[in-house]
């Protein structure tokens, strides 16, 4: 019997050592390889003329295996030597090198933990003197850090990541998908104290680095704007503001500014609901903006032309709903150029009425009114267009003169560039390319949405707005030396509770008028002061001025548009 066994663990053994050598071999370098994940570069943000709003870094986190730190011995390649190292030694290089106190460093690398963090986030400069300095157990991973170098300027347009790098808000979160790219994965061989075997297995899988994103804004505009509309409404101790620049002809936004705007180097710093875009995502009644669309509708349907007169009085009645004016007056007869110049409401109706409901409804949504533009931000809104059947005996005239509807200041801003564009809407475009690790360029195709009215029309409408610049509401924001064409608003302002308080201002603008290419909707929501004190034309003469300035538009030279307004 003990023969038996003699002879049946002599073949076990023999099988173990000589046949089977390889598998043992594998196992034992199994056992000792280590994968880690590389992780992709996250694309950059940048702005139309490629300044970066957004980009990642290459960092390392320094971890280790504290049971594998103890003293060890090295080999000394000037005297050919095995030198016993202590610990101790090793902990205080190590700090010297992290820029750490050796008692942080000793409690974060001296213990039983199979794994613990040394140091976060540390540049390959200093991992690669980690590395060197071959510490037991100790490893780095590598990660990223995203940054933002230009800061709040049109950070609630890039948005931010949290903490743990998931993208929470802006261009960040909608184009996670293009931006983070694919993670690769590295393996390679450690020995029995934990350092990586120079010589050993050594096998990568290279990450696939994001796409960046090219957006449409200047941010020199953009940083402008922001300051102005900062100041203004620090000047009105209003609630908020916010100013849209469109370049007509393409769709582009060049600037999406609001007074209070996140930095998303540290996004806690800005309250949790203000950290959208407000000129994209807050509705509210934009008020006598809207006659502008009113007027272009009855001009392109034949019902009126700028110079038709009409005899308006006091106040108007149709259908057992009375109308009157913000300022009081006797009965006057004014052109159709004057009942917008001067914002009557009562006018405004007599032109509006001819139109049928259906008609009103079409040519809102022709312009823009009550459609969600997809730019590429969370929170954008259509805004409230009711159906025209759903009108109650009010609302369908109230929509004529901006009231009983609510939209965003991007559509106001996409309104005037209708008629800028001589009577073509184009889509809204925040997004203008794609670009590829390697540079190639993949370009966000300009969208003709359609024709709203005929260029004829649209030149006339172009014609009555320059004439509002030269009376009493459109004189603040009239800038020396350009002809501009502009409309005023001003409508009840929404409340919390879902009621109304104080008054929204608005001042939308084109220029210039020789060939209309840029478009400026300045909107003050609360203001403090009397409603007829009430502007945002400085605000708007500002960026406007800034606009041109930037984008080196020569002065004017023809002679100013001036329609009878009597």
């Amino acid at each position: 019997m003990v023969l038996v066994l003699l002879v049946i663990l002599g073949g076990r053994l023999f099988q173990l050592q000589g046949l089977d050598t390889a598998g043992m071999a594998q196992a034992a370098i199994d056992k000792r390889l280590r994968t880690s994940e590389i992780p992709a570069l996250r694309g950059e943000i940048l702005d139309a003329e490629g300044t970066v709003l957004a980009r990642s870094v290459q960092r390392f986190d320094i971890v280790v295996d504290q049971r594998l730190v103890e003293d060890f011995q090295r080999f000394n390649p000037e005297t050919r030597q095995v030198d016993d190292v202590q610990i101790e030694g090793e902990i205080e290089k190590l700090a010297n090198i992290l820029g750490q106190d050796v008692t942080t460093v000793r409690d974060a690398v001296v213990g039983d933990k199979p794994f613990n963090y040394v140091a976060k986030s540390v540049t390959p400069e200093i991992q690669e003197k980690v590395e060197n300095l071959a510490f037991p157990g100790l490893q780095s991973r590598e990660t990223t850090t995203r940054t933002y170098p230009v800061g709040e300027v049109a950070g609630s347009v890039v948005g931010f990541l949290g903490s743990d790098g998931t993208p929470l808000e802006g261009i960040e979160a909608t184009q996670q998908e293009v931006l983070a790219g694919t993670p690769g994965e590295r393996t390679f061989e450690i020995g029995a104290d934990g350092i990586r075997i120079p010589v050993a297995t050594n096998e990568e899988l290279p990450a696939q680095d994001g796409q960046s994103v090219r957006l449409t804004l200047n941010s020199d505009l953009q940083w402008y704007a922001q300051e102005a509309i900062a100041a203004e409404v620090k000047e009105y101790d209003a609630e908020y503001g916010t100013i849209v620049v469109m370049n007509a002809k393409t769709g582009d936004i060049i600037a999406l500014a609001d007074s209070t705007t996140l930095d998303p180097n540290d996004p806690g710093a800005t309250p949790d609901g203000k950290r959208q875009s407000f000129a994209a995502t807050k509705a509210f009644e934009p008020g006598s903006t809207t006659k502008m669309i009113t007027m272009a509708a009855a001009i392109e349907e034949g019902i009126t032309t700028p110079s038709t007169k009409y005899t308006i009085p006091p106040e108007y009645t149709v259908n057992g709903q009375t109308f009157i004016d913000a300022r009081p007056h006797g009965t006057k007869t004014l052109t159709t150029a004057g009942i917008l110049a001067n914002s009557w409401n009562t006018g405004t109706v007599m032109i509006g009425e001819q139109l049928t409901r259906q008609q009103r409804y079409d040519y809102l949504r022709r312009f823009g009114t009550g459609h969600k533009f997809d730019i590429g931000l969370h929170g954008t809104t259509a805004g409230l267009l009711a159906p025209p059947e759903t009108w109650d005996g009010r609302q369908e005239f109230t929509v004529l003169f901006g009231q009983g509807l609510a939209q965003t200041a991007l559509h106001t801003a996409v309104a005037f560039a209708t008629i800028a564009n001589d009577g073509v809407r184009m889509e809204p475009r925040l997004i203008d390319a794609y670009i590829d690790p390697d540079g190639t360029e993949h370009p966000v195709a300009k969208e003709e949405v359609g024709r709203a009215v005929s260029s004829e029309t649209a030149n006339q409408v172009q014609d009555m707005l320059e004439t509002d610049s030269h009376v009493a509401s459109g004189l603040p924001g009239n800038i020396e030396d350009y002809r501009i064409g502009v409309k005023t608003g001003t409508a009840e302002a929404p409340s919390d509770d879902g009621g109304f308080s104080g008054y929204t201002i608005s001042y939308a603008g084109i220029a210039p008028m020789e060939d209309p290419e840029y478009v400026v909707v300045a909107t003050i929501q609360q203001p403090e002061g009397g409603v007829f004190s009430l502007t945002a034309g400085p605000v708007f003469k500002k960026v406007m001025s800034q606009v041109l300035n930037t984008y080196n538009v020569p002065p004017s030279t023809t002679k100013p548009v001036k329609l009878p307004l009597e």
